[in-house]
């Protein structure tokens, strides 16, 4: 069975937002910080990074090439929270833009009418 999600956003924050996260802190680790200063900087707990980096959480979501290249490059600005928020915002509209992506993770948490493109109507 579905979950009962409806609204994009809940999408991005379920499941899109822990994802970024997730692969900034690989990337992060990846430049040589201390699992104790990216969880200061992502602000989030130690033991989420373990288990970011453990693929224990946020697994779920593939992202394509182009973004996984663009959160990547993100994770080299971000020096301070404000350079995380805007880098996470700047990702997150990436992946709205990608309607495959997310119109099929929306598809695949929540019962969606067959063509639904609410998102994308404007």
């Amino acid at each position: 069975m579905k979950l009962q999600i409806i609204q994009p956003q809940e999408v991005e924050v379920f499941y899109i937002l822990p994802t970024i996260r997730s692969r900034m802190a690989s990337a992060l680790k990846g430049q040589g910080m201390k699992q104790k200063d990216i969880a200061g900087l992502l602000c989030v707990q130690e033991s989420t990074v373990s288990q970011y980096l453990n693929s224990k959480r946020a697994v779920g979501v593939k992202f394509n090439s182009t973004i996984d290249r663009e959160v990547s490059a993100a994770a080299r600005k971000i020096k301070t929270k404000g350079d995380l928020i805007r880098e996470t915002q700047r990702i997150i509209e990436l992946v709205r833009k990608d309607r495959t992506l997310f119109c099929g993770l929306h598809k695949a948490v929540a019962d969606m009418p067959q063509g639904c493109d609410v998102c994308f109507k404007g």
